[in-house]
Formats: C-alpha cells, structure tokens, sequence
C-alpha cells in the first residue's frame, strides 16, 4: 500500500549514557548553584521602560558526549556586545546560562529554573532532551528560539521557533547532492529505532536525484571502534534499504560512505581510515550535526579522515563574509575565550537565534517584553532577515502562510528554514562545494512514502 505517514518523533541518532546518581546529582546541584555551573550576566527580568531583558542559553559542557560550551559563552558575550551599544530599543540584556550536561533531569532543571527566573525566551540552546525541558516551558508559555535542532520537539512543539532545519534537512540535502556525485552510496547508522528513520530521510534525496536508495550497514550505538562495519561497507556485504533496491547493494570501493553516528562519528571515522587505505577513491559525506570545523581541526585537518568529505551544513562556511558581524561580537567581547569559535555550527546558531531575538524586541518598540508579548510577535508573521545567513524566517499560527505549512503534512510543522549548503573539506578548511543553498523543502515532502 502506498500513503504518507507521519515520521516518528525519533528520528536522531541520540546515544544516551546510563545515568549515574552520582553525575545526576551533581546535574542539579550544578543548575541550582550559578556559583556551580549556571553563569549569568547581571540583571532582571524584562518588562516594559528601560528595564532589563532577561533570557536564558543553555548547552551541555564536561560531559563525555557531545559538549558545546561555545553557546553559552557566546551569548554571555552577545549580551556584554549589545548592552555596550545601549541594549536593545534602550534595554539592557541579561543572558543566563545552564549546563544541561547531557542529562534529561538536569534539562529539565535548567528549563525550570527558566521559569522561577520569569526569563522571556530560552534562545540559541542545544539539548537532546526535549521531552525533558519542553513541558516546564509550555506550561509557563515561554518561548524556545534556535534550538540547534537535535530533537524532533522542536519541530513540532508550538512554543518552538527553529532557524534551522536540523538533521532532517541535512540528510535529506546530503542524499539530493550525493545522487549527481557518487556511485553506490552507503548508509552507516545506529540499530535503534531513532536509526531506522535515517535511511528514510537519505534515500528521499537520493531519489530525488534521480539515484538508488543507499545501501544500509547498521552499528551498535554504544561501539568504541567500528572496524567491522568498515570491512562491511568495503567488502561490498552491505545490504539494500528495501528488496525493491537490491541492486544497491554491493561495494562501496567507488562510491560515497556516509555515517550518521552522531557523536561516535569521529569514532567510526578513525576506523574507516585504517580500512579504506587500498580504496583511494572512496570519499565520505557526512552532516554538519555530526561534524564542524572544530571537529576537523581536532582529527588532524588536512591530514585528517575528512579531507575530501562531503559536508552538507545549514549556512554558509565560516570564511563567508556574512559572518563578519558575529566575528566582530567575538572579537570585541570574547577574543581569547578559546570556548568560542566562529566555526562552530552551535556558535553560529546562537548569533542568528540572539538576532532573531534582538528584531522582535525592536518590533515591539517601547512596549512590554514578555514571554507573551515575544510569542505574539512571532505568531503574527513577524518576518527576520539573518543578512543572508539564512533565508527570511517567518513563523505564522494564525493569520498567514509560512514556510511551515510545507512541512506540517510530514510532521515538521515548527520547521521555516529547510536550506542547506553543500560543502567540502579541502586543505583541512570547509569550502563552499556550491554557492548558495539548496532547499530540501520538496525532498522532505517525498521523506514517507512508501
């Protein structure tokens, strides 16, 4: 039977620790303390006059998994920039900072101290747990902009405004570009249910081009080394995604690997180096949710695993002169803060979330700012440009048409910025492999059918 059905609200590869009471405790302590982990820009809570604007940014640091302490710190920084310019409309920012530690009751401790603290928006943050921190934000109806779109709440919760499209966008996108490129292409993913749901997204792309769906290798999600699945995908044992493509399977000796491991990418990438040395003209695609520039830098650059790799992002590369004004803010209030890097996809996020922020307070002139009063704003179509680092994004619930509408059918109904920019590491640098962006809009649509 053929029809569309709704993708499952797992769709990301999220390799979750077990909880130890020991760091489970120390979450709370941490983001009950600020002394203890949560930092903040002095201040009080928004209002109407000259009285501060108060929000929050929070992001996981020290853990064993995927850290992004540069969020955070850059918002600390943006609010230092903003207020040294005389705020916004004549208000001070005040940027409150929380350690989510990778953890869902630390997540949700964070988004509950958010409401004790009656902050007027969570913005630029990134946290897996969704599930854990939504809840305290909807029932205080405090608004969540520019999450870094690892979860699928974010693209379904009516108190999200997302400037991405998350990892959705980029396989789908990645799978499109890869189709005109590459030969057989391999799918290297977690056996979990949340994997099951990537090959959905690459292989949309990849018809979309006109290609064969991917060959589809599944990997323990908790693997410290990935040799065998290296062989697998070598050795051409690979299997098809569906009967209906068996042709796809077969060697990958030509062709294009893409793993979706989320943070045990790097871990699998060290492995596919050792077992792909006879095979020259294999090249590698991967997702900026799984690798930045930091990551690329940090496995040795030129002469690194990614040298060559395909790369689909959410902007443009961070040599882009569209950056300047964020390189500017880190310049002026954070040089030397070696949390921050404008290559970050996280630091990135963050500035254009804190812009987006910074025009609806100007939209509202001298009125109140609320949780409220930023939600209306953007409910009634308040359109923000992001100087080309994004297209205009436009989130509508009530009297006009937004981007959104495009995806609600296939589950996305928060996501505006379907856009993708494909990329290329070359000298251990991204570049632009295309110039500008690539909507996967239409490609998302074709996601779920069967």
């Amino acid at each position: 039977m053929t029809g569309r059905r709704r993708i499952r609200s797992t769709f990301l590869p999220r390799h979750h620790r077990p909880v130890r009471a020991l760091r489970a405790a120390g979450a709370l302590l941490a983001c009950a303390s600020l002394a203890a982990g949560c930092g903040v820009v002095p201040g009080t809570t928004g209002g109407s006059g000259d009285t501060p604007i108060k929000v929050m940014t929070w992001a996981p640091s020290d853990t064993n998994a995927t850290n992004k302490p540069g969020m955070p710190a850059f918002a600390q920084a943006y609010a230092r920039w903003i207020n040294s310019k005389g705020g916004i409309n004549g208000r001070k920012l005040t940027v409150l900072t929380c350690n989510d530690h990778n953890d869902g009751v630390a997540a949700a401790k964070c988004a509950r101290r958010a409401v004790k603290e009656n902050v007027v928006a969570v913005v630029g943050s990134y946290s897996q747990y969704g599930d854990s921190f939504f809840p305290p934000l909807e029932n205080a109806g405090i608004p969540y902009i520019g999450g870094y779109g690892v979860t699928n709440a974010e693209f379904t919760s009516p108190l999200s405004y997302p400037v991405n499209g998350g990892q959705p966008t980029l396989l789908a996108g990645l799978g499109k570009e890869l189709a005109a490129v590459c030969g057989n292409v391999t799918l290297v993913r977690p056996d979990t249910i949340a994997g099951d749901e990537l090959p959905v997204l690459l292989d949309s792309g990849l018809t979309t081009g006109g290609h064969r769906a991917a060959s589809d290798v599944r990997a323990a999600d908790d693997a410290t080394e990935y040799s065998a699945e290296s062989t697998k995908v070598l050795d051409g044992s690979a299997s098809a995604t569906s009967a209906s493509t068996a042709s796809a399977s077969g060697s990958a000796k030509e062709g294009c690997v893409v793993p979706a491991l989320g943070d045990r990418t790097s871990t699998f990438m060290d492995s596919f180096r050792r077992a792909r040395e006879d095979y020259p003209k294999v090249r590698t695609a991967v997702t900026m949710g799984s690798v930045d520039q930091t990551v690329i830098d940090a496995s040795g650059g030129a002469s690194g695993p990614y040298e060559g790799s395909y790369i689909t992002g959410w902007y443009p590369v961070e040599s882009d002169a569209r950056w300047a004004a964020m390189k500017k803010v880190i310049s002026e209030q954070a040089f030397g803060d070696n949390r921050i890097d404008s290559a970050d996809a996280g630091v990135q996020t963050t500035w254009i979330a804190y812009t987006v922020l910074k025009r609806v307070v100007e939209s509202l002139g001298g009125g109140e700012v609320s949780s409220g009063s930023v939600r209306g704003a953007l409910n009634d179509g308040l359109k923000i440009t992001t100087g080309g680092l994004t297209p205009t994004l436009q989130w509508a619930t009530r009297h006009t048409w937004s981007a959104a509408d495009d995806l609600a059918t296939v589950g996305f109904p928060r996501m505006v910025n379907a856009n993708v920019t494909l990329q290329v590491v070359r000298q251990g640098q991204l570049v632009a492999a295309r110039k500008g962006f690539t909507d996967a809009t239409k490609t998302l649509q074709n996601a779920d059918i069967d």
